[in-house]
């Protein structure tokens, strides 16, 4: 399409902090301002003003609302069209549905570019109310055939553009392994949320240290459930072998990938994490469950070990499977690295400017 004189509103979260969809939403400005298109940011997680506003659960949503929806309402004026990062729950009813609505008022099209694992669940408990705005928007992209076939069950038809991995921060040699490994370094890198039962990973762990007791584990996030996983740890006799990073910068996470043996992602809700492709595109192994999109992405002994979600017996059997075969290693590691050049920009670029070409002719 003609690129030349397109300006975007684009409407999601920024770091801080990183996040599969904050980083996605800053990449995608950077990527389209590259390709000569102007972007107007609104962020649906500015900082509030004043600071102490922060502290008033109640009224902070209100101060940040109120800014938000005027920014939105301004930027109408300039750009050709909307491209809003949305999600389930909350996060939908205060920042995507409002601008679908200004959109619509203001005469501008709008692509909603939705994603999370909890969207069958969301949908059908609130339905009623999402549907009306649904009805308003001019395209939906999703970035996986799961979230795809959701939206299809619903009535709604949606055009999968994929996650974009900067394989520049990622991408390196091939480490060819020839030998099983003796002190394997394990990593998980999601939050420490219940839908991601990071507990199943450190009780697979402990199953993987009977077998290697020289291995240890990284559990690089933060969240609420810090504090009882850390007492797991510590039930367990694993003091000293599990590292809680807390959350890293977007800096240090391609750092622990180049440190990593497997990466295990245990999650019990999912859509196309952006955690997996990271691992990949860092040609390191990855175990995990099959829940949600992630067999969408990933296909079992081809380019991931797949298993049964809340079976750390099953994730520490995988896990030992491929620290003690390097034929099968090499193996998933040179398919999971084909697999992430599939999500480069240039290939994920076609997708949607097609999409915006469409919206706009």
């Amino acid at each position: 399409m003609e690129i030349s004189g397109l300006h975007i509103g684009l409407v999601g979260p920024l770091p801080p902090p990183s996040g599969g969809m904050a980083n996605q939403t800053r990449q995608l400005a950077e990527l389209l301002q590259q390709e000569g298109i102007a972007v107007t940011l609104i962020q649906t997680n500015k900082p509030y003003y004043p600071a102490w506003i922060g502290k008033l659960k109640g009224l902070r949503a209100l101060f940040r609302l109120i800014p938000y929806l005027a920014h939105i309402w301004i930027s109408a004026k300039n750009i050709r069209l909307f491209h809003v990062m949305a999600n389930s729950g909350w996060s939908w009813h205060l920042y995507a549905a409002p601008v679908i609505w200004i959109a619509w008022i203001r005469r501008k099209p709008v692509v909603i570019n939705y994603r999370g694992g909890e969207a069958e669940k969301f949908f059908n408990q609130s339905f009623f109310w999402i549907r009306p705005s649904l009805r308003c928007v001019t395209a939906i992209l999703v970035p996986s055939g799961f979230l795809q076939d959701i939206f299809r069950k619903f009535g709604f038809d949606a055009v999968i553009v994929p996650n974009i991995i900067n394989l520049d921060r990622f991408l390196r040699k091939t480490r060819i392994k020839t030998e099983k490994a003796c002190e394997p370094h394990l990593i998980v890198t999601r939050n420490l949320e219940p839908i991601y039962d990071i507990a199943s990973a450190i009780y697979a762990f402990s199953l993987i240290r009977a077998s290697i007791p020289a291995a240890r584990l990284t559990v690089a996030g933060s969240g609420p459930e810090r504090f009882a996983l850390e007492h797991l740890v510590k039930d367990l006799g694993l003091n000293g072998s599990v590292r809680f990073t807390g959350r890293l910068d977007n800096e240090m996470i391609p750092v622990l990938y180049q440190e990593a043996d497997v990466m295990i992602n245990p999650s019990l809700v999912d859509n196309m994490p952006i955690s997996i492709l990271e691992a990949l595109a860092s040609g390191v192994p990855v175990v995990s469950t099959n829940v949600g999109g992630i067999p969408f992405l990933v296909m079992h002994e081809k380019n991931a070990l797949l298993v049964p979600p809340a079976r750390p017996d099953a994730m520490a059997e995988a896990v030992l499977k491929v620290l003690n075969d390097p034929i099968l290693a090499n193996h998933l590691v040179n398919e999971g690295l084909k697999l992430a050049q599939e999500h480069a920009w240039p290939n994920v670029r076609e997708r949607l400017l097609t999409v915006y070409g469409q919206i706009l002719k």
